[in-house]
């Protein structure tokens, strides 16, 4: 996990749903376990129905085409990768967050947050605070964003060179990645990680950044290096 979910508090009722691959932790206004269970059951059948059509969607690293009449997750993560230029397997993570947690603003929850591998999408309704981990790096846990209501619905995404099982061709410590889509977020953080390495590895991350579309800023940790671009959050220092 590159992101911790904020803690349980009073207001937020805590569960966790897992299904295949996936496993999410949620905090939500409303216990709706069961009916956010079922609805994870539904959309990863979906996928792994389509996938056993189309197998090559499992396993590229570029952006491909899909059938018009796929589902609405796989429209999601084809669309994400196409911004960011990386497989649609890189959005899943991002994708299943977002899906799970628009299913339950939808179904009478005003303050969601769900975490899938690292992977956040937030509606809150007050001040929550996310921070950024980054496997070996000193600045590991040093830092956090602090997001406001105004700023959510949001997803906070990262891609990792040293840490987790995610696949990435770069050498980043993390990549972090804040959009409003939490898909494109997870793309995005995966193709920006891609180009951290070799000479000058943070400035092409940076380049790399700054030509994907829709997408509010990214934080990039490598050792004990860090820069940021873009429209963050608020980042503070963890005492």
């Amino acid at each position: 996990m590159y992101h911790k979910i904020p803690t349980k508090t009073e207001d937020l009722e805590e569960f966790s749903l897992e299904y295949g691959e996936s496993r999410l932790n949620v905090l939500a206004d409303r216990d709706m376990r069961e009916e956010a269970q079922t609805e994870l059951v539904r959309r990863y059948n979906k996928l792994e129905d389509y996938i056993r059509k189309d197998p090559f969607f499992l396993t590229t690293y570029e952006p491909l085409e899909v059938d018009a009449n796929a589902p609405e997750i796989v429209m999601m993560m084809t669309e994400a990768s196409h911004i960011a230029g990386v497989g649609p397997m890189a959005t899943v993570a991002g994708t299943f967050s977002e899906l799970i947690g628009e299913f339950l603003l939808e179904n009478n929850c005003t303050e969601v947050i769900a975490e899938n591998g690292g992977d956040i999408y937030l509606k809150v309704k007050g001040e929550r605070t996310v921070g950024i981990y980054a496997g070996t790096s000193p600045l590991s846990g040093r830092f956090a964003f602090k997001i406001n209501a105004g700023e959510t619905p949001i997803g906070v995404c990262t891609s990792s060179g040293t840490v987790g099982h995610s696949i990435s061709l770069g050498e980043s410590d993390s990549v972090t990645v804040v959009a409003e889509s939490c898909s494109l977020a997870d793309a995005a953080a995966t193709s920006i990680g891609n180009q951290v390495r070799g000479t000058d590895p943070l400035d092409k991350g940076i380049m790399k950044a700054k030509s994907i579309k829709g997408i509010n800023g990214a934080v990039i940790i490598k050792e004990g290096d860090m820069v940021l671009w873009g429209k963050l959050p608020e980042i503070v220092e963890i005492l």
